[in-house]
């Protein structure tokens, strides 16, 4: 997908969650908002369906639109930072291996978990893997972010819901295995034995446009109620 900016008030973007989420990360310096129109199989953040494009399409140049602020989440490995929409992820670098993930909350230990990875989520892509793994769902837009755990070898791993301003570190304790960092889907780069990514939200918001008299709420019942 390439974008080309030229001072436009809105971004219709043409795919699915995937496409929609690269187009909210290419225009956070911009802040034009991403109006999605749905050709995947969820569609989770169109607005949209393919069928209804003409007559949504309309709708929405006529200014028939709401802009809904998301916010980012950031992580650091070796200086480098990382900007998601939804999710960053740690996961086994070795197939069917387990990865031991040791997790602190704002300097302060949590204790170590083994598990097959560990999931960083926005209010965005709460609905996303973190529901899968059996995380909370939190409403699009709340200033904070979910920490889950993927299959914990543990009766007592839950996952947690934190504000901004919390920082969560969290440190590769695996013998020999590597941790792989997944932005929003995209592969990053690997954390060796004893690596840590320090993750919070970020300063910068996504902009999402939707319909008027659409919402996260009836989304959700349309999608995940049956």
């Amino acid at each position: 997908m390439e974008l080309v900016d030229e001072g436009g008030d809105l971004v219709v973007v043409l795919g699915g969650d995937g496409t929609t989420l690269r187009a909210l990360r290419r225009e956070l310096d911009t802040g034009t908002p991403c109006l999605g129109v749905n050709f995947g199989r969820v569609g989770f953040l169109t607005s949209i369906d393919a069928e209804d494009m003409e007559a949504g399409l309309e709708r929405a140049f006529a200014g028939d639109y709401v802009v809904v602020d998301l916010p980012t989440i950031e992580g650091r490995h070796g200086g480098q930072p990382m900007i998601g929409v939804n999710d960053i992820v740690l996961t086994s670098g070795v197939l069917g291996r387990m990865v031991f993930v040791e997790w602190a909350v704002d300097g302060t230990p949590m204790g170590e978990i083994g598990c097959d990875g560990a999931i960083v989520a926005t209010s965005t892509g709460s609905t996303a893997y973190n529901l899968s793994a059996g995380g909370p769902v939190v409403a699009w837009g709340t200033d904070a972010f979910v920490v889950s755990f993927v299959s914990p070898h543990s009766l007592h791993a839950r996952s947690m819901v934190l504000g901004r301003g919390h920082q969560v570190e969290l440190v590769n304790r695996s013998d020999d295995v590597h941790l792989e960092v997944i932005v929003d889907g995209h592969t990053t780069g690997p954390i060796p034995p004893a690596g840590t990514v320090e993750v919070e939200l970020a300063a910068g918001r996504a902009h999402l446009a939707r319909l008027a008299g659409t919402s996260f709420f009836s989304r959700y019942r349309e999608l995940f109620s049956h």
